[in-house]
């Protein structure tokens, strides 16, 4: 009976059968001098070379009782043979083999050519690896690969072994697959989980979390209002985020920035008391009123009727415009509903609370827009008017003298002419 009969012939007693690039999970039971041995289960055992296991300072990455996943190459000699990825020496007859049953093969990328990289396999082998198949997105630079030690599926094996095409995309997905089948086991809404941002949009920022890459929506990248994402988060960065929903069917899956941000509402009742008066920007101008940013996430609504300063108005911009510096009171605090109730103070009564300020504080910060205009057209008439009263209190004081004098004073001047 052939290596390859009796092999499937114990399998097949035990239930299982192995083939040819088969992944297989298994148990290191010796690591020898050349070779680790594993359990293959049923009184079978495999080895695989123990090069594949030397990291880059020469030491070994398993120890007796781990579990390594490995591919099942040959048999020589009645012994099976496994590999992490054909690499090495490969040969030829090794590249080939390692094409039909699927099995990764490990190259060194040597140099950029027209539509995508050169690659060394095993001694003298060349292969190519086309832009697209070098990764899950686009390659924007391509030097981050260059003399890189990487592994790749062969999916195209002609001219006996002399034109040989590269993907290292496949090998990826499949990663990713089982890394998405792992998540979806153990991953629950409301887990806390790192992710790497890969790219940032308009409405928001996309972060892979190893398996799945999820969106922090624009509201979910901080407590206050985000105008510009790029001043939040940048592609590469790291950052932890909780995980909102997952829609494993139509694959979506939010995420929240701002859920690991401490929440701003946590102080609002001692930064900002009833009765309490604050600076703020109008971030927003609606039909019923104007919303004010007091603080990072903390926005209060000064209602229509409390802007007009005791008169009517139609539309808070009539008074007030976005960006504005405003000094607000509180009116009251609704923590449950989180809203701030807000009033804008009369200009007189703001000016005298600023004057009156206590230990050397400046008074409040005039308004802008409109409402600075007013106030400072309002300040000029009122000089104006002053210095009227003035011109007309000295020409009052003149004496006008009697009715001879003025006619004297007029044959005069028409002697002068």
């Amino acid at each position: 009976m052939s290596g390859f009969a009796e092999l499937f012939t114990e399998h097949e007693a035990a239930g299982e059968k192995i083939t040819p690039g088969q992944q297989v999970t298994a148990e290191v039971v010796s690591v020898a001098k050349e070779w680790i041995f594993i359990d293959l289960g049923g009184k079978s055992e495999g080895a695989v070379a123990k090069s594949e296991f030397i990291d880059n300072e020469g030491n070994c990455t398993v120890a007796v009782g781990d579990q390594v996943k490995v591919y099942f190459l040959t048999e020589k000699k009645q012994e099976k043979l496994f590999t992490t990825k054909v690499g090495g020496a490969a040969t030829q007859a090794h590249l080939e083999e390692a094409y039909h049953s699927g099995i990764p093969v490990e190259g060194t990328v040597e140099a950029e050519g027209k539509g995508g990289f050169q690659v060394r396999l095993g001694g003298n082998v060349r292969a190519f690896c086309p832009f697209s198949q070098m990764g899950l997105r686009r390659v924007e630079n391509s030097d981050e690969y260059l003399d890189q030690s990487l592994a790749f599926k062969i999916i195209e094996f002609r001219e006996g072994g002399r034109n040989i095409i590269l993907s290292r995309r496949q090998l990826l997905e499949e990663e990713r697959a089982a890394r998405k089948e792992e998540l979806r086991r153990t991953l629950q809404v409301g887990d806390k989980v790192t992710g790497t941002v890969t790219s940032l949009q308009k409405f928001g920022a996309f972060v892979d979390i190893g398996g799945i890459e999820g969106l922090i929506p624009m509201s979910e990248i901080g407590w206050g209002t985000v105008d510009d994402i790029h001043s939040h988060l940048e592609p590469g960065r790291e950052v932890e985020v909780v995980v909102k929903s997952l829609d494993w069917d139509r694959d979506r899956y939010s995420l929240s920035l701002k859920d690991t941000l401490p929440d701003p509402w946590e102080e609002v009742a001692a930064r900002f008391p009833e009765g309490s008066r604050h600076q703020g920007r109008v971030a927003r101008l609606t039909d019923f009123g104007a919303f004010v940013t007091l603080a990072s996430g903390i926005d209060g609504l000064a209602h229509i009727s409390k802007l007009g300063a005791g008169r009517r108005i139609n539309h808070p911009r009539e008074v007030v415009q976005l960006g504005e510096m405003l000094e607000v009171e509180i009116e009251a605090v609704d923590l449950e509903r989180r809203r701030l109730s807000l009033s804008v103070p009369p200009p007189a009564e703001s000016e005298a609370a600023g004057e009156s300020a206590p230990n050397g504080a400046q008074p409040a910060a005039k308004t802008g827009g409109k409402s600075k205009q007013k106030t400072a057209g309002s300040a000029d008439n009122r000089q104006n008017f002053r210095d009227y009263q003035s011109t007309q209190g000295k020409q009052a004081d003149r004496p006008m003298g009697t009715l001879g004098d003025l006619l004297k004073a007029k044959m005069s001047e028409k002697e002068r002419k």
